[in-house]
């Protein structure tokens, strides 16, 4: 009988000795409840129950598996405490004046993708002796919102809106405008190509990563269209400041970089003085006034309440009820993905794109670094190539 107990524990996988403790913190990192955890690992909820309760363990294989699930390096299930994770940009964001505690891991491996991303570009950048860029850092906090408004429009070489287009031709053409002065812009609403692993809009609406060479900014997708102009210049507004930093875009933030970048770019898309005119003279009807001006400045009516709030003409709660209902309107209608190569362009954005394919066809970086940079499987960066410079 004794040895064929001996053969039978003989061929039973080995068990990974996890510390429970890590790998309750594990789940509760990723936001899942007990029974979202298994079912993303493919186990019983039970069965991950006696983990974390230390009344079984699973089996190396099944370690990995849960691992993988929660978007948690498999060692942290061996440490003796939860290592700490901070975000590796400052982190601006409050909410009711009160900071944000303990930022998501979707957020976390957010930011550390795109900084992967960037410290490839600055090499790419410095390998080329490229100068630096005289307009990131050129202003302080400190500085007249008008004076800054106005600088980030020569440089871009985009006057003050007539009202002559859409807003989204207007946001596309500023896109295209800081790239061309040499900002990466990157967009996504997901992280990496996990359709299921949407990126939280009451967490983040953006972030700047300030540097004079290789200038970084990127925008939550996962908001309502309407507001990601004013995320956008919100952005900008941080690398004529020379602030890094993650946004939430939530009214009424008072850090200093973030009121004075939520000046800039209200100043830019809609002129105080003008603006201010304009509200007073245009239909007394709120959704007509909105409507009017929005077609006036060349932006959403999502800006134009932004900027009313900020100038005390709304209440908070007039604000946050017409954002709402935007972006409630936004997530009901929002479909699929697109074509995957023009949505991998947006991700990246084109100038980082192009970098990474042109030292890809060159010769000078394996189709395995390139695929890794851009998200995209090695044996597909040729046809990627040829839908970017379609």
């Amino acid at each position: 009988m004794l040895p064929r107990l001996n053969g039978i524990l003989a061929n039973m996988p080995p068990q990974a000795f996890i510390n429970p403790h890590i790998l309750r913190w594990a789940r509760e990192r990723a936001g899942l409840d007990l029974f979202e955890a298994a079912q993303a690992a493919q186990i019983k909820p039970d069965q991950l129950h006696d983990w974390e309760g230390a009344k079984s363990r699973p089996t190396f294989r099944q370690a990995q598996t849960l691992a993988h699930a929660l978007h948690a390096p498999f060692g942290y299930f061996f440490l003796r405490e939860p290592p700490t994770e901070q975000l590796p940009l400052p982190d601006l964001r409050t909410i009711s004046t009160a900071e944000i505690q303990r930022p998501s891991v979707n957020l976390i491996e957010t930011v550390r993708t795109v900084l992967q991303r960037q410290a490839w570009y600055l090499e790419y950048q410095r390998d080329h002796s490229h100068a630096e860029l005289s307009f990131v850092g050129r202003f302080q906090v400190s500085s007249d919102p008008v004076h800054v408004a106005a600088d980030i429009r020569k440089v871009l070489g985009i006057e003050v809106e007539q009202g002559q287009r859409t807003w989204e031709v207007y946001y596309r053409e500023i896109i295209d405008a800081a790239e061309n002065a040499g900002i990466l812009v990157m967009r996504s609403g997901i992280v990496g190509n996990n359709t299921h692993r949407k990126l939280d809009v009451g967490e983040f609406r953006g972030f700047a990563i300030s540097d004079p060479i290789a200038p970084v900014v990127f925008i939550n997708s996962a908001d309502a269209p309407a507001a990601r102009l004013f995320t956008l210049m919100h952005e900008l507004a941080h690398l004529w400041l020379g602030s890094s930093g993650i946004s939430n875009g939530v009214p009424g933030n008072i850090r200093r970089d973030e009121v004075a970048c939520n000046a800039v770019a209200g100043e830019f898309l809609t002129p105080r003085s003008e603006f201010l005119t304009l509200w007073e003279t245009s239909d007394a009807e709120l959704k007509l006034k909105l409507a009017e001006l929005a077609k006036r400045f060349h932006v959403s009516t999502m800006v134009i309440m932004r900027r009313a709030l900020d100038i005390g003409l709304v209440s908070q709660a007039t604000y946050s009820d017409h954002y709402k209902s935007t972006l409630d309107a936004f997530n009901a209608k929002e479909g699929g993905g697109g074509n995957f190569y023009a949505t991998a362009g947006v991700k990246n954005s084109h100038r980082f794109s192009n970098a990474v394919i042109t030292e890809t066809l060159s010769g000078r970086l394996l189709l395995r670094d390139a695929g890794r940079l851009l998200g995209v499987q090695p044996s597909k960066i040729r046809e990627f190539a040829g839908h970017l410079r379609a």
